[in-house]
């Protein structure tokens, strides 16, 4: 999502149906897991014009910078383009395309404050999610050239990652004034909105506010009411008409301004539809007041987050030369907070911040801090032009200067080489770098090694970021086998070779050595699964029906049996890294899954939430609720999985709830549909003491589909 600016404030062909199955089938089975993919971020029209005919399109005309000098205006990249340099990426080893929202933007002209134009060339000013840009397509916004892209990446094992912004439509005080289109029909604007498909609330003032942040408009873009149950329809919609065209996985925008509740839904009826893996913006520094809410949220709704906290961690370590314990402590309490770690998407740069090449233009330090992101823990991110060291430091060479134009393709840069060679090792070469623990082994200001491991799979990771001094390393235990270990990166960044001894309880020895300045060392050992070894499964949490991945290694290629706590689960592939199963029938909870080979023997077991059906968004609100003080809060909680089965906590109960209209209290939260559930709402004290309402359970049977709304009053 864009921070600075106001600024950023199906049509066409139709696929048979058979082919859209088949689409989302073939193309997305192995979605769930993108803890081995290297993910490489575009910025759509700053990365390559593939399709002039697109750059100056009728319904949109002026909106077009051929000279490339106003950074607020379209600069002629496209699908077109992307797909012209699918080699270039494919050579670089990248393994996923996270592209800029593709669907049809804001038209018209919205002049800065020196009246010069400006346009929604990013792609967060949508008007219609049901239709292709046209300056990233085609004048017809049809999806002819999207899906060139698609078929054309999948055919160099390449997933596409479309960034999808549910939060909001267009500015919504000048242009446009937010209107939104369902395939070319208008809806609503912000200025014409009689059916509530917006909010009108003011801009967010306090992002400590969990009402303000979810339910007021963000930098001026209006704000889309997702319980509103057309809202909510369309957006379901054009997610899954992403799926039909083959979209592997979603980054949503601005995920901690959409309504939370609602977005458990969100991802819900796109696992229902297909294969699919999601991840959002939740934007937070560390300390944050709403950290604890970041990893409930994605511990529970099925969708991971991007990793702001180790971003600035980062950051300040290899940019501004803070000391490693700051990115140790960052991933050690991270892990312990976060049900599934190794899913969080973790990144060095990106659209919102400047490159790091502009706060500290040193080469050195930018790859030390991407190797850092290839190697550790979650799914790493590659911003578009890192690999050619691209940066411009105008103003700080924050948005809109970090949105450079692609200029040089060059496959000989030490960073191109870097990348090329860690992410053949996560995605084919070792497990341990996408389904490992992290384990720090060495540390002092400048100096971090770190180990990941996967079972016997180990990935030792040195790196010295001084630029002037090398350190000796004495008294460093590893995992590793003893042997001795060369760089795995050939010393594209001087890294040495190592002697390993042996030892015991997986201490091994590491003879003394010395680490030169500014260099990078990655010593590893792959083993041969003996027995089945399960690192994934995805998606986490899912009802009867839905299609659900494991994958790890030592499975076998003959086909075997997949429990969900006792019962056995419908196979619907199997292969020796990944198998896909069909949840089951069974109560609502929480489930250990069992993978068994073709002669019986287990692995290890992983956790899933079975729902008890289809997620449904419903909003509750309780009247004249118990009295609070300062950091008391009401949650809600009831009968099923959905609604944290009658737990007391701030993890296991649904909320905390919102009160801007104190002391009425409201929340949405997305419950089985068709069930009748009972409910009752709890205060859960500062200090952990909990107070019951009295009288009998509330029920209500929740919609089979759309929305719902429950208002009840505090039993005294």
């Amino acid at each position: 999502m864009n921070r600075v600016t106001a600024e950023h404030r199906c049509h066409g062909d139709r696929i048979l149906l058979t082919l859209i199955s088949l689409v989302v089938l073939t193309s997305g089975l192995y979605g769930q897991d993108f803890k081995k993919q290297v993910i490489y971020q575009i910025v759509t029209d700053r990365f390559y014009n593939g399709d002039s005919t697109n750059d100056n399109p009728p319904q949109s005309a002026g909106l077009f910078d051929s000279t490339k000098t106003n950074w607020h205006l379209y600069w002629g990249g496209d699908l077109a383009g992307i797909q012209q340099k699918l080699s270039y990426l494919q050579g670089l080893g990248v393994t996923a395309i996270w592209i800029s929202p593709p669907v049809d933007n804001l038209n018209l002209n919205i002049p800065d404050s020196n009246n010069n134009p400006t346009a929604s060339y990013h792609g967060y000013g949508a008007r219609d999610f049901k239709r292709i840009e046209e300056h990233f397509g085609s004048s017809a916004n049809d999806w002819t050239a999207f899906d060139n892209l698609v078929s054309a990446a999948h055919t160099d094992g390449i997933k596409i990652v479309v960034d999808f912004a549910p939060n909001h439509s267009n500015p919504d005080n000048a242009g446009e004034y937010g209107s939104l289109y369902d395939d070319g029909t208008f809806v609503a604007a912000c200025n014409n909105d009689p059916n509530g498909i917006f909010h009108h609330n003011s801009d967010i003032s306090n992002f400590n506010d969990r009402y303000q942040i979810q339910y007021y408009t963000l930098e001026g873009l209006c704000d889309l009411n997702q319980e509103n149950s057309t809202v909510d329809a369309y957006l379901k919609a054009a997610i899954q008409q992403f799926q039909s065209h083959g979209v592997d996985a979603f980054r949503i925008d601005a995920v901690k301004h959409v309504t939370w509740g609602w977005e458990y839904s969100m991802s819900n009826t796109a696992f229902t539809y297909g294969p699919s893996f999601f991840f959002g913006e939740w934007y937070q520094n560390w300390g944050d007041t709403l950290y604890h809410d970041s990893y409930k949220f994605a511990n529970k709704s099925g969708i991971s987050v991007l990793d702001f906290n180790v971003n600035q961690a980062v950051r300040d370590v290899f940019a501004s030369n803070n000391n490693f314990s700051e990115l140790d402590n960052v991933v050690s309490t991270e892990n312990s907070n976060f049900t599934w770690q190794n899913d969080l998407v973790t990144f060095v740069d990106s659209h919102d911040v400047p490159r790091l090449l502009s706060v500290n233009n040193n080469t050195n330090r930018l790859i030390e801090a991407q190797a850092y992101v290839l190697a550790g823990r979650g799914i790493p991110v590659v911003y578009y032009g890192d690999e050619q060291y691209l940066h411009n430091d105008t103003n700080g060479g924050g948005d809109p200067y970090n949105r450079n134009a692609m200029t040089s393709w060059s496959t000989s840069t030490t960073l191109y080489q870097v990348i090329k060679k860690l992410a053949g090792l996560r995605g084919s070469s070792n497990d341990a770098l996408g389904y490992g623990s992290s384990q720090q082994r060495w540390m002092n200001n400048d100096v971090y090694i770190f180990e990941r491991k996967f079972f016997n799979d180990v990935a030792l990771v040195a790196i010295n970021k001084n630029d002037t001094t090398g350190y000796s390393i004495s008294g460093l235990d590893t995992a590793l086998p003893a042997s001795t270990y060369t760089d795995y990166l050939g010393g594209l960044m001087s890294g040495p070779s190592i002697t390993v001894g042996t030892g015991s309880g997986g201490n091994n020895p590491v003879s003394n050595f010395t680490m030169p300045a500014h260099s990078v060392a990655v010593w590893q050992y792959t083993s041969t699964a003996s027995t089945p070894e399960v690192g994934s499964i995805g998606p986490t949490l899912g009802q009867s029906g839905v299609k659900v991945t494991i994958a790890g290694k030592g499975f076998g290629t003959s086909t075997g049996t997949v429990l969900v706590g006792t019962t056995s689960a419908t196979i619907n592939s199997w292969s020796s890294t990944s198998v896909t199963f069909t949840v089951p029938n069974l109560t609502n909870g929480v489930y250990n899954v069992t993978l068994k080979n073709s002669s019986g023997t287990a692995a290890n077991t992983i956790q899933f939430t079975v729902l008890t059906a289809q997620l449904i968004p419903v909003t509750f609100t309780v009247s004249n609720a118990t009295p609070t003080n300062t950091g008391d809060y009401i949650f809600l909680t009831g009968s099923t999985v959905e609604l944290g089965n009658w737990g007391t906590t701030w993890d296991t109960a649904i909320g905390p709830m919102l009160d801007p209209n104190y002391p009425a209290w409201f929340l949405n939260a997305s419950v089985p549909a068709g069930t009748q559930i009972q409910f009752k709402f709890i205060k859960i004290a500062a200090n952990g003491a909990v107070t019951w309402e009295n009288g009998n359970n509330h029920t209500y049977t929740v919609p089979s589909s759309g929305v719902g709304y429950v208002n009840v009053n505090w039993q005294y």
